[in-house]
């Protein structure tokens, strides 16, 4: 049987200011930003993976 989902906590002080400074910063990237994000995300999966071996 499944636990329940908690609920999510309220964000509060300091930890809400820097939510939403985070927020806006993605907000405001470029296409070009984004782009670069992903290839470095998809780089580091390539790695990560790369050092995983699945036996089934």
């Amino acid at each position: 049987m499944a636990r329940p989902i908690r609920e999510t906590p309220v964000l509060k002080g300091e930890d809400a200011f820097n939510f939403e400074m985070r927020r806006l910063e993605v907000e405001n990237m470029s296409k070009e930003q984004r782009a670069e994000n992903l290839r470095k995300v998809e780089e580091g999966y390539a790695r990560a993976k790369s050092y995983i071996n699945f036996h089934w």
